[in-house]
């Protein structure tokens, strides 16, 4: 039994080493996928409720399902993940660097997801459509929501809330990227870096925008967390980006360590006339 049981790591070992993966996920067996960032590290910081029992609840640019396995972990009746189908339908400015497009070359096949899906014995359903087109008809209704780091990848991050909301009956948690340079120079002002060319994202804001962002998006604010770092993982391979100015190598230098991180929970609040949206 033994032997058998070793070969069967053995193979998914292998088969997780053929994967460029988004995400470290803990697998059977003492197998972690080599992720690009640490997130079992960052679920200490991101207060995930402890039970998700009876709730429905979606997961929101998935990746390779690491908070969708953690939600479905932690008891939830169903768990819907979301992410679009090829990368081609990424909301990514017009021109990204060509070693930030290979590190999601495999996004639409989703090797990651399925692979730790079988793994895991999971349930997870994955819905391929961008976040944009969320709507209850197509995914019905959640009594929980989980957004993680998507919304500086995203042209209009209020109208990806927004669309989060539609399909949203209960509570919102999100956590995402925030700037530390401009957190320290603005710590009261909304404001955000358009960033590009080269980034794979289009903003990178201060902590008081991205607070900002849920009110915008008809959000009721319920909680705020103090920023927290998300270190990177195995999966991490930095570049000199020496064809950048000073504030992109700065930022590559702040990225190696780590990205700094914030969260969110809110629920959806009224609209101006008095009703939900």
């Amino acid at each position: 039994m033994s032997g058998a049981a070793n070969t069967s790591n053995d193979e998914l070992g292998g088969a997780v080493a053929g994967i460029r993966w988004h995400q470290t996920i803990e697998l059977p067996g003492g197998i972690r996928t080599p992720g690009i960032f640490d997130n079992p590290r960052g679920l200490q910081h991101v207060p995930l409720p402890p039970s998700l029992k009876g709730k429905r609840c979606l997961d929101v640019g998935t990746a390779d399902g690491f908070w969708a396995f953690e939600m479905e972990r932690r008891g939830a009746d169903e768990v819907v993940a979301v992410d679009v189908p090829e990368r081609e339908l990424l909301d990514w400015p017009a021109f990204v660097d060509e070693e930030e497009w290979e590190v999601v070359h495999d996004i639409g096949d989703h090797k990651g997801f399925f692979l730790a899906k079988e793994a895991l014995r999971s349930n997870v359903r994955l819905e391929e459509l961008p976040v944009y087109d969320l709507r209850s008809e197509e995914v019905g209704e959640f009594d929980f929501a989980f957004v993680g780091s998507l919304l500086l990848h995203l042209r209009d991050p209020v109208l990806a809330l927004a669309s989060v909301r539609r399909v949203l009956r209960g509570e919102l948690l999100s956590a995402d990227t925030i700037s530390p340079l401009l957190t320290a120079l603005h710590p009261t002002q909304p404001i955000a870096r358009l960033e590009g060319p080269g980034w794979p994202l289009w903003w990178i804001l201060n902590l008081a925008g991205y607070r900002r962002l849920f009110p915008l998006a008809g959000f009721e604010v319920v909680q705020t967390g103090k920023p927290f770092l998300l270190k990177r993982g195995e999966g991490y391979r930095g570049t000199a980006r020496t064809r950048r100015p000073l504030y992109g190598r700065f930022q590559e230098a702040v990225t190696r360590l780590g990205l700094l991180h914030s969260w969110v929970r809110a629920r959806p609040g009224v609209t101006m006339n008095g009703r939900p949206r």
